[in-house]
């Protein structure tokens, strides 16, 4: 007789990091495999920002729905969906010969791509409120080790091919499709599913339903604003570096792999520190004053060192995400956690579909600049903006919530 396995965190964090580590191959080529097929810089940076913001539309469209279908019929099904759809995404684009072809495969990753919408309803299923933002930042945190192996992997084959490492990746995603069709047990039982209101499931729908839970309210505008620098800054850094530091993908893969250091750092020894001294409100706020910093010194790095030394300061910023998402979770249903982190993300899908737009003529205007002038770093300075604008909403809906509760008018 077969034991039926017990549901919990390592299970689903071993998803996470295989796909995360799929992710992590391809992201160091695309530019470069991009270049192959476009004429000269500008149009390399402007079919680059396409690719990047068709994967956030498809993605906004799906991630409620597939979050709606996870609350019904669980979650274990939804993510098999989702890794084989990027599976298949990941194929494709390693053997088109056509950037429309690329835009299909895009589209393909984008629309099943709920595998981060799930694994946090997961977490949420087999969690207790107090531990909810650890928990997620230990999402967070396999989403950085991802990170630190898949980038430099990605960057280490791409001298034998710019094509290899989709294969490679297409590989880890058929990888952790077996792995979650014969081990991941699920999480949701049937007692707690939910029928699907496929109204609510329309992405406008879902934000504007999320906008009106007791205790979120603005909170909803703050992920709005943080999500979208963090999307100019993966928009921009390859494209960036290059125009910077001359770069090429063995290089970013290096820096992304310091990346995933800092996230894995950040989300799980960082994050812990600050919930314990802080609390999920001041992390956050803590948080967002830390990246906001950031994003002007990578605008103004003249060397590529100093992008390194950045990421490394910058734990404190990898923390806010986490702390955000657990304030918000624990206001919502148990129920309908599916449909609610599905809404987040699809907020965040949505942020990677804008921030490539504006990214891309950014770009395109600064390719032609001596690499030392200031202006190419001009995306960041967009996205200091805009986490400057978060921190001061996540200020003053913080404030409202302590006025609330000490019962001041």
């Amino acid at each position: 007789m077969q034991v039926k396995r017990q549901p919990g965190i390592p299970f689903i964090l071993v998803t996470v990091f295989l796909d995360t580590l799929a992710f992590g191959f391809v992201i160091p080529v695309l530019p470069a495999l991009v270049a192959t097929m476009t004429p000269d810089k500008q149009s390399q940076a402007y079919w680059y920002g396409l690719l990047l913001g068709s994967f956030g539309l498809a993605q906004f469209f799906s991630a409620p729905l597939l979050g709606a279908l996870s609350d019904r019929f669980g979650r274990r099904a939804v993510l098999l969906v989702s890794i084989f759809g990027l599976g298949l995404n990941f194929f494709i684009t390693s053997i088109a010969p056509w950037l429309w072809l690329l835009l299909v495969s895009r589209l393909i990753g984008g629309a099943s791509g709920a595998s981060f919408t799930v694994a946090g309803a997961y977490v949420a299923d087999v969690t207790s409120q107090e531990e909810r933002s650890r928990s997620f930042g230990m999402i967070g945190a396999m989403f950085g080790l991802g990170f630190i192996c898949g980038p430099i992997l990605g960057g280490l084959l791409s001298p034998y091919g710019l094509r290899l490492p989709y294969f490679a990746a297409a590989g880890f995603s058929l990888l952790n499709w077996l792995y979650g069709f014969f081990i991941l047990p699920e999480s949701l039982p049937a007692n707690r599913r939910s029928a699907i209101d496929f109204a609510k499931a329309n992405p406008f729908a879902a934000i504007i339903a999320l906008t009106k839970v007791q205790g979120i309210g603005s909170l909803v505008w703050v992920v709005v604003l943080t999500a979208f620098p963090q999307f100019l800054l993966q928009s921009s850094w390859v494209l960036y570096t290059t125009f910077r530091f001359g770069w090429g993908p063995r290089e970013n893969g290096f820096s992304l792999f310091v990346v995933g250091i800092a996230t894995a750092l950040g989300q799980t020894v960082m994050l812990g520190l600050l919930l314990r001294r802080l609390g999920d409100a001041n992390t956050a706020l803590a948080g967002l004053a830390s990246s906001c910093f950031a994003y002007v010194l990578y605008g103004l790095a003249t060397q590529g060192w100093m992008m390194y030394a950045i990421i490394l300061a910058n734990l404190c910023g990898f923390a806010a995400g986490p702390a955000l998402q657990g304030i918000v979770s624990r206001a919502v249903d148990p129920r309908h956690q599916g449909i609610t982190l599905g809404s987040l993300n699809s907020i965040s899908s949505i942020m990677g579909v804008i921030a490539p737009l504006v990214a891309a003529p950014i770009l395109a205007a600064v390719s032609g600049l001596d690499p030392t002038d200031w202006r190419v770093g001009a995306t960041f300075f967009v996205a200091a903006i805009a986490q400057f604008l978060a921190l001061g909403q996540a200020s003053l809906h913080f404030r409202r919530r302590r006025l609330i509760r000490a019962g001041a008018p």
